[in-house]
């Protein structure tokens, strides 16, 4: 049966149902999250499959509330083998209330996608037209997204898109600087990690002061990935991440901004071909790179006094980030609010500090009591910015858009 129409088909007829899946896949990961639809969506179970394509992967999940997580090793050889895995595991909590919809973590939406959208034949011929774009995440997610069509031929599946959230930023924060026909083509800055902002500007909005959400806001998702956003009056107005999700500030594998004379100077001394370059670049550069011990943050700060590799990595990663908030800063004339988010950003207070040390002139100064404590709001009393540190959620955004999309409909 063809993809196509398996994908184009229409409702089941399921007003009853009550359940969202959310799906994250990357191109050796899958992330799940399962929501009860309402109000706003519950979250019921969350889980994980790495090392997909290696017969010692993981499985592993866990209730929502639940102390500690089930965990179990299994042969993930693609993405179909782990649709049945998760969906054995989600069956369970199902109870006699069928799913509603899937909805997808989708990287790249290319210049068109400007908000989630149900999979259709046309939808799905574009994202393979854009696979070039992001040959790390998109070909994965195509394959995830048919394995559900096939499982589950009459469930809508709606696509939600990273890149969104970057498409109103000017042209200027747009364009490449190198020969006009490119752009035509669709090579421009395009910004990543957009489902994490929305989430972020929303929560900020919810739990800010009146009017903050519409300032002057830089927020930082550093995680594995990690990227920063300038947003003024609600809106993306520069990023870090340009083209590629490796461009930018140095992530825990790939480099983040580098010359571009590397490319041929690797190719003249050492033969190194695109894809060899392309694979270290996103695989082995960054913190892991750098340290040559570790892509993890913890554990490289565990070394850092031991090891000056470690310390050389954590210190590249601090003062590039503090190099990307004085630029952000300037693309937004000023600073009012600085968020911390994701991994990192979140449950890391000696690099939330180490980033801050020397932003005074731009207004910002940490109180590091709040810090270590890993408060809401770790700014100074009276600070000229605030500086707030917030949970992250993009399955939860997920499963927002597509109750919204869905309720539209």
């Amino acid at each position: 049966m063809p993809i196509d129409w398996l994908v184009s088909m229409p409702d089941s007829g399921n007003e009853g149902s009550s359940w969202i899946l959310v799906l994250n896949g990357g191109s050796s990961t899958l992330k799940f999250a399962l929501f009860r639809s309402g109000d706003s969506p519950v979250r019921e179970l969350s889980g994980l499959i790495d090392r997909i394509g290696s017969p010692q992967g993981t499985f592993t999940w866990m209730r929502e509330g639940a102390v500690r997580a089930d965990r179990r090793t299994v042969d993930a050889p693609d993405h179909t083998a782990c649709l049945d895995l998760l969906i054995e595991c989600v069956n369970n909590r199902l109870a006699s209330d069928p799913l509603l919809a899937i909805g997808h973590r989708v990287v790249h939406g290319g210049r068109d996608y400007r908000e989630p959208r149900r999979v259709t034949p046309v939808v799905m011929e574009e994202l393979k037209r854009l696979s070039p774009f992001d040959p790390e995440h998109l070909p994965a997610e195509i394959k995830l997204i048919e394995a559900c069509a096939r499982r589950y031929p009459r469930l809508p599946q709606v696509a939600c898109f990273d890149t969104a959230f970057h498409q109103g930023m000017p042209n200027v924060a747009r364009l490449l600087p190198i020969p006009r026909r490119y752009d035509r083509l669709g090579l421009q800055r395009y910004g990543f990690h957009g489902l994490s902002y929305a989430f972020l500007m929303k929560e900020l909005a919810r739990i800010g002061r009146q009017g903050e959400a519409s300032g002057r806001v830089i927020l930082a998702h550093l995680g594995n990935g990690a990227s920063m956003v300038a947003v003024k009056d609600g809106k993306s107005v520069e990023t870090t991440m340009g083209f590629t999700p490796a461009s930018g500030m140095p992530m825990s594998r790939r480099s983040g901004d580098l010359d571009p004379g590397l490319v041929s100077y690797l190719s003249r001394t050492e033969g190194m071909s695109a894809d060899r370059f392309h694979q270290m670049v996103n695989a082995e550069s960054g913190l892991l790179g750098v340290s040559e011990i570790s892509a993890d943050m913890r554990d490289l700060l565990k070394e850092e006094q031991s090891d000056s590799r470690a310390a050389d990595a954590v210190a590249l990663f601090c003062y590039q980030a503090k190099k990307w908030i004085g630029a952000l800063a300037a693309a937004l004339g000023g600073v009012d609010t600085l968020v911390f988010s994701a991994g990192i950003g979140e449950q890391a207070p000696a690099i939330r500090a180490r980033i801050c040390d020397g932003l005074e002139f731009l207004g910002v100064g940490i109180d590091h009591v709040r810090n270590q404590k890993n408060e809401a709001v770790i700014s100074k009393e009276g600070g000229r910015v605030t500086v707030r540190v917030i949970h992250t959620d993009e399955e939860r955004e997920i499963a927002a858009s597509v109750m919204a999309l869905l309720s539209a409909d």
